[in-house]
């Protein structure tokens, strides 16, 4: 799909600026035309309809990409790797899950920065404007010691080798840091790495889905299991299961139904033997 589809040329030679103000040109979408478009696509393979899907949600990979302009990777490239991270997830979008495209395409978004990232890591370039080529072969000599840069020196660097102040902070702040391996010394157990943070398996986009499956079989599933119970069997399985402040035991249903504590029992096994073929088929592989 990203090579059928025509986007915005993020360029690193470009103005990011010029970029930024035309995907907010884009209109943003709203729930009904986000469905209707999600499913033309997953149904009739409109690309036309996916090339909106994703031209709406340009601004979302611009806003997660300047989350990660601290590693030292250009801007343009960053936003370049969500953009094929945002089309990966319109092409897996399913609108049935009821769940708005922005919240399952940030994690394909963030998944496909993070692999550049890992991939480009010990490439990032210390020096690559001529500003910065300029202080890099300069800036340790002028400072004449390891100590932090004052104020007034910081000026008169920046005097000295025409260039801006804030160009002068930054290089000194590169070249005081260290490489840092992302995944760590597997030796020490206790040694955190970036790796650690960087990647959250548990925003991966299958099992944020099945968390909310999971969420709505509780709230919604077991309600409907137990609306099916006549009224004897439910209070027995709401005692028995479902009370917090205290788990009723059979002697007291049996005291309460004026019924034998093994017949509170039977009814409680068929009782949640009819649950269990209420809930079954909501589980995803149910029978």
């Amino acid at each position: 799909m990203s090579q059928s589809l025509t986007l915005p040329a993020v360029s690193a030679a470009g103005s990011i600026d010029s970029y930024i103000q035309a995907v907010r040109r884009f209109p943003m979408l709203s729930a009904e035309e986000e469905f209707r478009l999600a499913t033309r696509f997953r149904e009739e393979d409109d690309l036309e309809a996916a090339r909106q899907l994703v031209l709406s949600h340009l601004r979302l990979v611009i806003a997660v990409a300047r989350g990660y302009l601290g590693y030292g990777l250009p801007h343009a490239d960053l936003i370049q790797e969500g953009n094929i991270g945002l089309m990966k997830a319109v092409k897996r979008f399913d609108p049935g899950h009821g769940v708005r495209l922005v919240s399952f395409a940030i994690h394909w978004i963030k998944a496909e920065i993070h692999e550049y990232i890992l991939k480009n890591w010990r490439m990032v370039k210390v020096a690559t404007t001529k500003a910065q080529r300029k202080l890099f072969f300069n800036l340790r000599s002028m400072k004449g010691s390891s100590d932090s840069l004052s104020q007034a020196q910081v000026a008169d660097i920046a005097h000295r080798l025409s260039v801006k102040p804030e160009d002068v902070v930054e290089m000194d702040s590169r070249m005081a840091g260290h490489d840092l391996a992302l995944e760590g010394d597997s030796s020490d157990e206790g040694a955190f790495a970036p790796i650690d943070y960087l990647a959250d398996a548990s925003s991966e986009p299958v099992r944020v889905l099945e968390g909310r499956a999971r969420d709505h079989l509780q709230q919604d599933g077991l309600q409907k299991a137990l609306a099916g119970l006549d009224p004897r069997s439910r209070r027995i399985v709401e005692a028995r299961w479902l009370n917090d402040d205290h788990s009723a035991t059979l002697h007291e249903l049996a005291a309460e139904f004026g019924v034998s504590a093994e017949r509170i029992r039977q009814i409680e096994v068929k009782a949640m033997q009819k649950m269990r073929t209420i809930l079954e088929p909501m589980v995803p592989g149910g029978r």
